[in-house]
């Protein structure tokens, strides 16, 4: 066939010689890769966090003052959340690099006038590149001879259809060197050609062709710091200064009013440990460590797990269309004949196609290639694959190809010649392309032309790419110079269509309700844009073109994305604008995308989220969130997981700042009032260390609130320990230390042995702090609801808890390390009933100001 017969060679290319020479100087067609995050680099990242640093600084500070036990345990969680972390990242950079390696592109160049196989990274500047259907174009070229080339320039456009190509001598826009748009005379780095042969004259490589300057264009933009680290970090400093603070006056105080300095000292360090925020790093990075892993089962992958938080609060969802929100393939839509009925194959899955409209698709069959590269050629096989299978329409090998016209500039129209046996003399000749091609070829008149404008404007109106078709008969061997000398009879209208993914508009229904505005962004014309956009359930009345876009400074842009939903004809650096101008509007910005086009503002938005199987390395890189399936309902899951995850931070965080509460007070009543010291650093650490860990552990295990998608975004200021929190926090502390302060003070004055007060009040304040767990499970909720909701965790810190308390009672070197007596069952009920009074009384309070509790703790 013509359009499927390579050119011969019309120039000797480059020498061997000048070649390497280039390759030199220039350097290899690539874009520089970033440096790969081993596993020791990830290791050193999270090291070198302040939080965990200050976890580590912590033990080798008790190290120093010889509390050997404390040293350990601290760097026991210390090691666990980095160890956690450095797994979950390292496995995440290696899928990362697995997608890097799916494809090695190669390229057909002529050098000292041979035809030569290369690597694409060998191709330089004046090589000539051979081009044929499916090959992936390599580097930037100027086209010096073509036969009906086409070429997909999606990742660099976001548009779908593909584009034509003409010669640089017949071309007329010699000056526009961009992506997109028909009839130029240039191929770009990274397309692909669908149809077609062609040569072209390499311009530019590496970081200097056009997906060369958008990678390079990364590098200068800075990835938005996560929040959520910046705040973990201003409380830990605020709680370090308090605890330093305290712990000073309190040795000043014990030694002024006891004389003994080397206890006042001892007390001020345990003191001083019941204060510092020891738990807040290690459950920041069980939690986010935690969030990566729940996510990446959703088939979400988390390039970097503070970025988990950040999703949780997404205000603005900007999203491209093709390969997003679209399929990326595209498939018949419509069949309308002559009279106007229609037939539209999605709309009925599975039924047959109706009698009339098998003419229509069949010769749209013949008018493709057979094995077709085009993803409109593919369409019209994948019509007849499901509806005209088993019929006489959809034609076998026995059918044979004898000649085919292309496309040309003057005529947008291709045809095919078949016959449909070794003995038929009467040929099939089957044609399609643009209606105005197609009508000139059946020789409309006025009033058909009227006609068919009328047809092809209502199916444009719905966002539809339209072809006509139209058959002929022919008899001989001698084929025409023309098309236009077949005798062509008009079949109809095909409208196609890149068709919406069946998830996007529940997908974008929840984001509505979640109160995330969903933004379409593409480089596809504004008819196109509107119907997907209608499709998808988002609002269009409010669509900008990048022409309008253009036009506006940064004041008024930004100020116009306050409304507009739609955004259609964007250019790679338009999309990079509306991401700057929503930010500056104090907006937190979600993007997806996949393309190359979409890499500079995947970096500056604040959640950069790109497509693992369609998307490319570049989208990748700059991206922090990646969704191997490539689903958009994937990204409203993932919004729905970091909620849950920022809610239950919150639960844990306001969980642990109550229990601190009665620790530290029980640390600092004996000291003011002269009465025994009970709790000794080992104390303190045993709670802080392990019950106070163990126990957020349900945190991060509890299930979404109910409204978890029915409520807007957290405003982006809202600090991570808000004052309703502290102040619901110190509620919650100030009743279980006044419950079991009574206890210690009550057994004191009955003359009870220091080491039974001792283990005593120890045990009603782990109660206690279990109490606060079921308390701090939900916001809102009663603890009848809560306890409905499944949690595993909570069970095995049902079981663990009493089984350790167990150990420190009954196992002689333990209780004796512990300084504890023994209790009795009076005593025991004591404690139990501590943690029941705890959890009525505060459950009562929640119930009061239920509802108004939740949204203020949020």
């Amino acid at each position: 066939m013509p359009d499927e017969t390579p050119l011969p060679a019309p120039v000797p290319g480059l020498s061997e010689a000048d070649a390497q020479v280039r390759l030199k100087t220039e350097g290899y067609n690539e874009l520089p890769r970033p440096d790969r995050r081993t596993p020791l680099r990830i290791l050193l990242e999270v090291v070198r966090e302040p939080m965990l640093a200050l976890l580590l600084g912590g033990g080798a500070i008790y190290l120093l003052l010889g509390d050997l036990k404390e040293a350990i345990i601290l760097a026991v969680f210390a090691t666990f959340s980095v160890l956690i972390t450095v797994i979950q990242e390292t496995r995440t950079e290696r899928v990362l690099e697995a997608l890097r390696d799916l494809t090695s592109p190669r390229a057909l160049v002529i050098r000292d006038g041979v035809r030569k196989r290369i690597t694409g990274r060998e191709v330089v500047r004046g090589d000539v590149l051979v081009l044929a259907e499916g090959d992936r174009v390599p580097a930037d070229a100027v086209i010096i001879e073509c036969r009906d080339l086409q070429t997909d320039e999606s990742l660099l456009t976001g548009e779908s259809v593909p584009v034509r190509k003409t010669t640089r001598a017949g071309a007329v826009h010699l000056d526009r060197r961009r992506p997109g748009g028909d009839d130029l005379p240039y191929v770009f780095s990274g397309s692909l050609v669908v149809r077609g042969t062609g040569m072209g004259e390499v311009m530019a490589t590496g970081i200097r062709s056009e997906i060369g300057k958008i990678g390079q264009s990364l590098s200068t933009l800075e990835t938005e710091p996560p929040r959520l680290q910046a705040q973990t970090r201003r409380v830990v400093r605020i709680f370090a200064m308090a605890g330093a603070a305290v712990s000073i006056l309190a040795v000043l105080l014990y030694g002024t009013m006891r004389g003994g300095w080397l206890d006042a000292v001892l007390a001020g360090i345990a003191l001083g440990m019941s204060m510092l925020p020891e738990e807040f790093p290690v459950v920041l990075a069980v939690f986010m460590a935690m969030g990566a892993w729940r996510i990446s089962q959703a088939r979400v992958l988390t390039r970097r797990a503070a970025a988990i938080e950040t999703l949780g609060s997404a205000m603005v969802l900007c999203t491209d269309k093709t390969g997003t929100l679209t399929e990326n393939q595209m498939t018949i839509a419509e069949l309308r004949l002559w009279d106007d009925e229609s037939f539209r194959p999605r709309d009925t899955p599975g039924a047959t196609m109706p009698e009339r409209f098998r003419a229509l698709a069949e010769c749209g069959i013949l008018a493709s290639a057979r094995d077709p590269f085009d993803p409109m050629d593919k369409a019209f096989h994948s019509l007849g694959r499901e509806r005209l299978a088993g019929s006489e329409h959809l034609h076998g090998g026995e059918w044979k190809l004898v000649h085919a016209y292309g496309l040309r500039p003057g005529l947008l129209a291709m045809s095919r010649i078949w016959q449909p046996s070794s003995d038929s003399q009467r040929l099939v000749v089957a044609a399609k392309g643009a209606p105005e091609a197609i009508a000139e070829l059946c020789h409309f008149g006025a009033a058909e032309l009227a006609a068919l404008k009328r047809a092809v404007d209502a199916m444009a109106a719905e966002g539809l790419r339209v072809l006509a078709v139209a058959r002929a008969s022919f008899m001989g061997t001698m084929w025409p110079d023309s098309q236009h000398e077949f005798a062509f009879e008009f079949v109809g209208l095909v409208g196609l269509a890149d068709p919406l993914r069946q998830s996007v508009p529940a997908a974008v229904a929840e984001c509505r309700s979640a109160g995330i505005r969903v933004v379409m962004i593409t480089g596809d014309y504004p008819a196109t844009a509107r119907a997907i956009a209608r499709q998808a359930g988002l609002d269009t009345h409010d669509l900008m073109t990048g022409e309008e876009l253009e036009a506006l400074s940064e004041a008024e842009l930004a100020q116009r994305v306050r409304t507009a939903t739609v955004f259609a004809r964007i250019m790679p650096e338009q999309k990079l604008r509306i991401v700057e101008a929503l930010k500056a509007n104090g907006e937190i910005v979600a993007m997806t995308g996949d393309g190359v086009n979409d890499a500079p503002s995947l970096k500056a938005a604040h959640i950069g989220i790109a497509m693992g199987g369609r998307g490319t390395d570049v989208a990748r890189e700059a991206s922090s969130i990646v969704l191997l399936d490539d689903d958009f309902g994937s990204i409203v899951r993932a919004v729905r997981l970091g909620r849950r995850i920022y809610d239950n931070l919150l639960k844990a965080m306001g969980f642990i700042f109550a229990v601190h509460v009665p620790i530290a007070g029980l640390a600092l009543l004996p000291l003011l009032f002269g009465l025994p010291i009970i709790f000794g650093p080992i104390h303190i650490a045993f709670l802080e260390m392990i019950i106070d860990p163990v126990c957020s552990l349900v945190f991060e295990a509890e299930t979404e609130e109910d409204d978890v998608m029915r409520r807007p975004p957290r405003p982006p200021g809202q600090p991570l320990f808000s004052a309703n929190l502290i102040g619901w926090s110190l509620v919650q502390g100030t009743l279980a230390f006044a419950l079991v302060a009574v206890i210690y003070l009550v057994a004191i004055d009955r003359g009870m042995p220091e080491a039974e007060v001792r283990a005593l009040t120890f045990f009603s304040l782990v109660l206690g702090i279990v109490s606060l767990i079921f308390v701090n499970r939900s916001f809102s909720s009663s603890l009848i609801t809560a306890l409905r909701r499944p949690n595993a965790a909570l069970a095995w810190v049902l079981l663990v808890v009493p089984v350790m308390l167990g150990v420190t009672l009954l196992v002689p070197s333990v209780s004796a390390l512990f300084r504890f007596g023994p209790l009795h069952p009076d005593d025991l009920a004591l404690t139990l009933g501590t943690g029941i009074v705890v959890l009525v009384a505060l459950e009562a309070l929640k119930s009061i100001s239920r509802g108004r509790l939740g949204v203020r703790l949020r």
